[in-house]
């Protein structure tokens, strides 16, 4: 119904803004990754997101429309609610989302706060033929794997292996595949340990 607002920027705060447009003042629930690409400035454009509930009528405020995307795409999964989907957003830029989604990378989507394995799996599950269709991506490609393999290396070490005793198992798994997330490096390791 509101797809953008154009006008006076009257409070900023990390998680809301107020828009004055024309006498009205919208008061616009935003992300931190929203929050940190506002500048001080006077007039502000922001594109909008309105949930209506039986009891009430929020408005989402994004600085980009790609942002806005991942937020409704967020909320249609089952078990994320607005406040979920802004919490990952505030934790992760859109992009990160995006990939991460993309990528299946479990581990990242659950290191939000509120996100456990299920709600993780869940998002990636229904979203990830819809990010590749809407971005038009083929595969994403995961992070430098010299950074997923020092994760999963770390991760043994906390679960009591040592480095050196790890580290052959992790070099073989990652030579097999070098497209494996973090998660799964762990798991083919744990199984050779």
């Amino acid at each position: 119904m509101i797809e953008h607002l154009r006008g006076k920027l009257v409070e900023k705060n990390p998680t809301y803004v107020i828009v004055e447009c024309n006498g009205v003042g919208y008061f616009l629930n935003i992300s931190l990754h929203t929050f940190s690409l506002l500048k001080d400035q006077e007039n502000i454009h922001m594109y909008t997101h309105l949930l209506v509930k039986e009891d009430s009528h929020t408005l989402f405020g994004f600085a980009e429309r790609s942002e806005r995307e991942v937020f409704r795409l967020l909320i249609s999964v089952s078990g994320v609610g607005s406040s979920t989907a802004r919490t990952m957003l505030s934790s992760l830029s859109p992009t990160d989302v995006r990939d991460a989604i993309a990528s299946g990378d479990v581990a990242t989507i659950q290191a939000v706060k509120g996100i456990g394995a299920k709600t993780a799996q869940r998002v990636i599950l229904d979203l990830k033929d819809k990010i590749l269709k809407v971005y038009d991506i083929g595969e994403v490609s995961i992070q430098s794997n010299n950074t997923n393999k020092e994760e999963a290396l770390s991760a043994l070490e906390v679960l009591g292996f040592t480095r050196k005793q790890s580290e052959k198992v992790v070099d073989k798994v990652v030579a097999q595949d070098t497209s494996l997330s973090v998660e799964n490096i762990i798991k083919l390791a744990l199984k050779n340990l």
